[in-house]
């Protein structure tokens, strides 16, 4: 088998830069994590924010805080750093090589899970980070296994279309990626951002980034790990 990770985003439209940022890191005890944050508002002010609330969790999940340790903390120092008036959603996928599991930390929108028994919506309510004492991350844990995916993604998708009356609730989203079948990680999350784009007639009303991670067959014989990056200049 063999685990893959992959993003793709775009920023809203006429913005000079996007709010949101992806990290990935290793886990010091095998595995890595992948941290989706999405900073209040849109454009600069937005992306301040959500690269403090990134760079915050990426290293100490780097150090090997647990996930939900690294959630709270993260929204501690936010909420000092920021006084308690700034908000960002903060979503952690973590591949655990230690317990064998993918672990789903939350504190924002829905994440969309496949597995092989089925397919369901990670949406119970959670709360951004930076506003309130106490927020805690809404964690879902379960076995790494061949078949397995997890999508998660900022309220850009979930808003694209919006102006149109087109708008995709969680579940459509789900829907959608369960009809397209066993896609790598890659192609799973460019088709996903072509049909989002495509409900906003090609001008994002907002920050959208989407995380696919999965478990799939294969595997290099080198054991090698690889990672590729495309960005456009």
């Amino acid at each position: 088998m063999e685990f893959q990770a992959a993003v793709a985003k775009v920023r809203k439209y006429a913005q000079s830069e996007s709010g949101d940022t992806v990290e990935m890191v290793e886990r010091p005890h095998g595995g890595l994590s992948v941290v989706l944050a999405d900073g209040q508002r849109s454009g600069r002010p937005a992306k301040l924010i959500s690269n403090l609330v990134a760079r915050k969790a990426i290293s100490l999940l780097g150090e090997g805080v647990r996930d939900g340790a690294a959630a709270r903390a993260t929204h501690d120092y936010l909420r000092t750093h920021r006084r308690g008036q700034v908000a960002a959603d903060l979503i952690i996928l973590s591949l655990d090589l230690v317990s064998h599991t993918l672990v789903i930390s939350r504190n924002g929108p829905p994440v969309l899970l496949l597995e092989p028994e089925g397919a369901r919506v990670l949406g119970e309510e959670s709360e951004a980070v930076g506003l309130r004492p106490g927020t805690k991350p809404v964690i879902v844990e379960v076995p790494v296994q061949e078949g397995l995916r997890a999508v998660a993604f900022s309220d850009g998708l979930l808003e694209a279309g919006q102006r149109h009356g087109e708008a995709m609730a969680a579940e459509e989203w789900l829907a959608l990626v369960v009809g397209w079948g066993p896609l790598p990680a890659q192609e799973l999350a460019d088709r996903l951002l072509a049909r989002a784009l495509e409900l906003d007639r090609g001008r994002s009303e907002d920050d959208t980034s989407i995380v696919v991670v999965g478990v799939y067959p294969g595997g290099g014989p080198d054991g090698a790990r690889r990672l590729n990056l495309r960005l456009p200049l």
